[in-house]
């Protein structure tokens, strides 16, 4: 093609962005809705594919359909929005004397119905944790940590930061001793708000996080909290007396700028010391408000709080539910009373955990077993009839909920109409079962800490299973070859390659740790996440593998045990599991953490006699018929014969935050599972070594 040409064919482009000038049209607006879009990208669903540079020709580039040419970074009805503070100012003015945050604690401890506290009466107690932080002397831009488990006051501090430039550290609960000394002293932690029960672990490593100046006791009664020399600089008061001394001496707000920290955000991981992943003001806005996209929340809706507030996937909802004027509801603070506190609350937006579905699953199918067999078969007939209009795209007879899935609604409180799940991959099957059951939409989204959370969520109306949406609309993603993994852009049906994402949310890096910031941000602002990831058809990504968490078999063979660990999940008999192997040997090896009830039943109906639960698991016959279930759970995710698990050791305790074998997001602590079962391992592979077939002699 000739210059000639070449200008011809952009003057047209240009021209057909134009319309004719009449008295109708302001200079304004004379330009079309872009009908030349495809010039910029391509359209597949629910994503617009772009090339990530114009000289390559690469169309690598997934962005949302619903801002395919600019990234959101604002909302759109509330471009003024820049911080977190100008977003809970907006909904202080919106919804004064709407209902906020409420709790069923009392001040002496006893469980009643939920009392409020409005977001006017929130913004006044903001206001007054603000000022108390300056009257104490503490520097703007100083580190706030909070010590304690979801509660309103968690909100209440976190408002408090943003209002005055002070920056929130989440410090895990369930992290210990250790790890709270190491963030408090590697973030220059001032202020630290805790509860009595971690008061005293603060207490006796005092000496050792010498650059705390102030500990608040939420909760806490003014002639219980002990008095310290003023020789360790450090002053221990309560919450409603710090409330006091603010509100006594009330100073102006000292708003943040976009570019701000707000939080630093310590993530446990899977080994080695928290990394603390730096947040800015910027990058929770523009995830919320590219998240929220086309979301419809009110006033009218209810949230309960149980997920911990000190990881990014509660922290973003609160940020959310804060912008839509959504009543937020806490928990008892212990799960086992969860259920108790839904029946109380009747929430209408629920965000979970697998692990948590996983288990409501399992309950329901548990309960329609036991519940007779015409029950059972009543339960089957209203399943298959919800499932099969649902498939054709009907709108299934209101008949089944009135009969059957109203009961298992209302264990929920009975009004939930969003169920959102993440941190780890949910299996489609227990998707597509709550979807049936509870009637309302389900969605699966897909994000980490540093990107400040959501990267993809599936979309309103989109019924295929089995993936994790399509892009945010404040970032965009491409994947990336891993060549020693054999995942490229070549491979048929569909793309492979590492998950890598850009925009707005992304953090700013690892406090103080350039080098292993580096690791994961490239010289492009890519973020390398680590998790391997495909496109399926209409914009979709699905989640297919992990590229640090793999291993070699002996043979040669990769293994990603998440992979085979979310397979295993469907068995009835697995609480959790953990899938072991290594470079000596040919074959896989799981630890089962099993479901208590579901192995009495199996006994009752073998009728195998034993005297404990734990003299049960050491059973031959109960660890074959564990292995079988697992065997056909792994045949149906089509494993490969490798990533069949060859042994199984069947435990009673659950992998927990307590021992140790979980972080704080629900994922296995793999080194730490490694040596807390090191023997039940070595028994393992010494047994197989045993039953290997004896090698032939040629």
């Amino acid at each position: 093609m000739d210059c000639s040409d070449e200008t011809q064919r952009r003057m047209k482009v240009i021209n057909n962005h134009l319309t004719t000038a009449d008295h109708h049209h302001s200079p304004s607006h004379l330009l079309r809705s872009i009908p030349t879009a495809a010039q910029f990208f391509s359209q597949e669903g629910f994503s617009a594919v772009l090339p990530e540079k114009l000289v390559t020709g690469n169309w690598n580039v997934y962005r949302s359909i619903r801002s395919p040419l600019n990234l959101v970074s604002r909302f759109r009805d509330h471009p003024e929005i820049t911080t977190l503070h100008d977003n809970f100012v907006r909904s202080v003015e919106t919804f004064r004397d709407y209902k906020y945050l409420g709790t069923r604690i009392r001040d002496d401890g006893t469980v009643g119905d939920y009392k409020w506290i409005t977001f006017g009466e929130a913004g006044t107690a903001r206001s007054a944790i603000g000022s108390a932080f300056i009257s104490h002397g503490i520097p703007k831009d100083s580190c706030i940590g909070l010590y304690f488990i979801n509660r309103p006051e968690w909100i209440l501090v976190d408002h408090a930061c943003s209002a005055y430039s002070y920056i929130s550290v989440p410090l895990y609960d369930t992290l210990g001793p250790d790890a709270v000394k190491y963030i408090v002293n590697h973030a220059a932690v001032q202020v630290i708000f805790s509860v009595s029960e971690t008061l005293n672990s603060l207490l006796s490593i005092l000496s050792e996080i010498p650059t705390v100046r102030l500990i608040v006791v939420v909760g806490g009664i003014e002639d219980q909290i002990p008095s310290l020399p003023s020789s360790t600089g450090v002053q221990v008061i309560t919450y409603s007396k710090l409330l006091n001394q603010g509100r006594s001496n009330l100073q102006p707000f000292r708003p943040p700028k976009p570019d701000d920290i707000a939080t630093i955000c310590y993530t446990s991981g899977t080994t080695g010391t928290p990394k603390g992943a730096v947040l800015t003001h910027g990058s929770f806005i523009a995830n919320v408000a590219g998240t929220t996209i086309d979301e419809n929340f009110s006033p009218a809706d209810v949230y309960i709080s149980y997920l911990p507030l000190a990881h990014i996937y509660e922290r973003v909802n609160q940020i959310m539910l804060a912008h839509f004027g959504v009543a937020v509801g806490f928990y008892q603070g212990d799960h086992l009373k969860l259920l108790d506190d839904l029946a109380a609350l009747r929430p209408t937006i629920f965000c979970s955990v697998p692990r948590v579905y996983n288990r409501i699953y399992a309950g329901i199918l548990n309960a329609v077993k036991t519940s007779g067999g015409l029950r059972e078969r009543l339960f089957n007939v209203a399943y298959n009839a919800k499932r099969q209009a649902m498939i054709n795209g009907k709108n299934p007879s209101p008949f089944w909920d009135k009969l059957v899935f109203n009961k298992i609604k209302a264990k929920l409180g009975g009004r939930v109409r969003l169920m959102v799940s993440g941190a780890s991959p949910l299996s489609p099957d227990i998707l597509e079962f709550l979807r049936i059951c509870f009637g309302g939409r389900v969605a699966e989204g897909y994000g980490m800490t540093e990107t400040t959370c959501t990267i993809t969520v599936m979309n309103e109306g989109d019924e295929l299973t089995g993936h994790v949406g399509s892009p945010n609309p404040a970032c965009e993603i491409k994947l990336v070859d891993v060549p020693e993994m054999n995942y490229t852009s070549d491979d048929k049906p569909y793309p492979r390659g590492e998950i890598c994402v850009r925009g707005p949310i992304i953090f700013q890096g690892y406090y103080k740790d350039e080098a292993q910031t580096r690791e994961v941000i490239d010289e492009e602002r890519w973020l390398h996440t680590g998790d391997i990831g495909t496109w399926l058809p209409g914009g979709r990504l699905k989640i297919i593998d992990r590229k640090k968490n793999i291993f070699k078999l002996s043979q040669g063979e990769y293994i990603a045990p998440e992979k085979i660990e979310n397979a295993y999940a469907k068995c009835k008999f697995i609480a959790q599991c953990f899938v072991y192997g290594d470079s000596l040997n040919s074959s896989l090896v799981a630890v089962v953490s099993v479901e208590h009830d579901v192995l009495k039943e199996w006994a009752a109906s073998q009728g195998i006699k034993y005297n404990n639960l734990a003299q049960l698991c050491n059973d031959p016959k109960a660890k074959a018929a564990v292995l079988a279930d697992m065997d056909a759970c792994g045949r149906e995710a089509q494993l490969r014969g490798f990533e069949f698990v060859k042994a199984v050791t069947l435990v009673l305790e659950p992998f927990s935050l307590e021992n140790g074998l979980l972080t704080p997001t629900f994922k296995i602590k793999r080194p730490q599972a490694k040596e807390y079962f090191a023997k039940a391992i070595s028994d393992m592979y010494n047994e197989l070594s045993k039953t290997a077939p004896s090698p032939k002699i040629f």
